[in-house]
């Protein structure tokens, strides 16, 4: 099956989406009870890639630390008023074992889904975290020399990083970011052993034979500069040998890169298909257009290999942060950029709750009729062919008149493909009216018309070829608009 340049990925939170279907069941759900309905819809949205969240076996240990930490709770209890400790199932980014959790069915399950998806053509992901591990991983006990172990002055000193397992047993080092404490519901890999390198490949290398692609949770930070500035131990790379080797049993087998701190280029340069576009991301949220522009002037080999996302389960979700007029904007430059579109389920209802990845339950939220329509209107115009393969172009937008400045609140895409297909992409990024030329980018036709049909509203204009050259298209827009035109000529 062909896949597009620039394809979709919808996440799932597996663990919450099989609690809600068993709610509706009346029984406990499994990855079998994912049907090919579910598949055909994801499908018919248009998406290509499901990240399935947390399907790995969690343990015990990461349960009881995510039930007895205070601020963690706290959380908890804002995300769900009638929290029960069964909501709590421990972070799935503990895992104790790559094995596919016995409570959603097992190994079995997850290949039948996987046949399941791909008879409509989706293509699964799954979670690979490549830094820490669940301090009741089998490892633990038996290979201890595989995790960073300290002393007992580093475990007084910040005990938030240091922990032992049993009184008198060594101490070990929880997997951290170094610009936070530890997660106190893991233990950190010794990547500066050879054997920690090679076995955490193997893993990589099994979970390639379960799916499509995987998604690597904090990627960055087993690169070995980070490495050595987090934990003062010097390791061979990781990335690019380990890629190779997958790719090498599965050439198309796909790697995103969560990725911060500017690493983006780096992580590419090792292998990975896709990197999170955080940078993109932050600058939606500041509300400003030209921080925006100037961050998609990069350079499309770079560009065509970013995530571009307005919500995950990290980040807050998007309608609780936006407004809905520039959470619609954001949306439109978001997923009309070129590369990885990332949804994230809730997203397209508007949800208004994040829920933690501690969590196997989510809050029951009604559906935004207005943000449901929006983005029933984005996917359906996401579809297109010139928009997931063609080519794509920031335009060049020029003053309206002399003296009024608004032309910068605009961006301006254009997406051109080999069968002639065109789509234009005007948003007003700003809280106010704009007015502005944009220049056309088709110079063909000179003599033509051109209809220029707006696939997320109602607007229809015809107009002529000589007009839209010079000057070029005069656009009056108002605060936090998007228009995504369909361009067809008609003589």
């Amino acid at each position: 099956m062909t896949h597009s340049r620039y394809p979709l990925l919808y996440q799932v939170n597996t663990r919450t989406w099989l609690t809600e279907r068993g709610r509706q069941l009346g029984r406990r759900a499994t990855l079998d009870d994912v049907t090919e309905a579910d598949a055909a819809r994801w499908a018919e949205q248009g998406f290509e890639w499901i990240w399935l969240l947390g399907i790995w076996q969690t343990g015990p240990a990461g349960q009881r630390v995510s039930r007895q930490q205070p601020e963690w709770r706290r959380e908890f209890e804002e995300t769900l008023p009638d929290l029960t400790e069964e909501d709590i199932g421990g972070s799935c980014f503990a895992i104790a074992a790559y094995e596919v959790a016995r409570e959603l069915g097992g190994a079995d399950a997850l290949a039948r889904l996987r046949v399941r998806l791909a008879q409509v053509g989706l293509r699964l992901m799954l979670d690979f975290v490549p830094n820490h591990l669940a301090p009741d991983h089998p490892w633990v006990s038996a290979h201890p020399e595989h995790f960073v172990q300290g002393t007992a002055e580093d475990q007084a000193r910040t005990p938030q990083n240091y922990f032992r397992l049993t009184p008198d047993g060594p101490v070990f080092a929880h997997g951290r970011d170094p610009y936070f404490p530890g997660w106190p519901d893991t233990i950190q890999l010794n990547y500066g052993r050879p054997e920690v390198r090679e076995a955490m490949q193997a893993e990589l290398l099994r979970i390639a034979t379960q799916c499509d692609g995987v998604r690597c949770d904090m990627a960055m930070l087993i690169l070995p500069d980070i490495f050595k500035r987090t934990w003062g131990i010097p390791m061979a790379p990781f990335w690019p040998e380990a890629v190779a080797a997958v790719r090498k049993v599965n050439p198309e087998f796909f790697l995103l890169a969560e990725v911060y701190w500017d690493l983006e280029w780096t992580l590419q340069q090792q292998g990975f298909n896709a990197c999170y576009d955080k940078r993109l991301y932050d600058r939606l949220r500041e509300g400003v257009a030209g921080p925006v522009r100037d961050h998609l002037r990069a350079g499309l080999n770079y560009q065509n290999r970013l995530a571009r996302f307005l919500e995950n389960h990290d980040e807050p979700r998007v309608a609780a942060t936006f407004a809905e007029g520039p959470h619609q904007a954001a949306a439109v430059i978001s997923f009309f950029c070129p590369g990885l579109r990332f949804f994230h389920q809730g997203q397209l209802e508007g949800c208004q709750r994040r829920v933690s990845p501690h969590l196997t339950r989510a809050p029951q939220e009604p559906v935004s009729p207005t943000l449901a329509e929006f983005y029933r209107r984005l996917l359906r115009a996401l579809r297109s062919s010139v928009v997931r393969n063609g080519q794509w172009s920031l335009l060049e937008l020029v003053s309206a008149w002399e003296g009024n400045p608004t032309a910068g609140d605009f961006l301006a895409f254009g997406w051109t493909a080999d069968d002639g297909a065109r789509r234009l992409v005007v948003v007003n990024y700003s809280a106010h009216p704009a007015q502005a030329y944009v220049r056309w980018p088709w110079p063909d036709a000179r003599e033509s018309q051109w209809r220029l049909t707006d696939q997320m509203g109602p607007e229809v204009y015809d107009r002529s070829a000589i007009g839209l050259l010079d000057p070029g298209l005069y656009l009056d827009v108002p605060a936090w608009h998007a228009q995504v035109f369909e361009v067809t000529q008609l003589s």
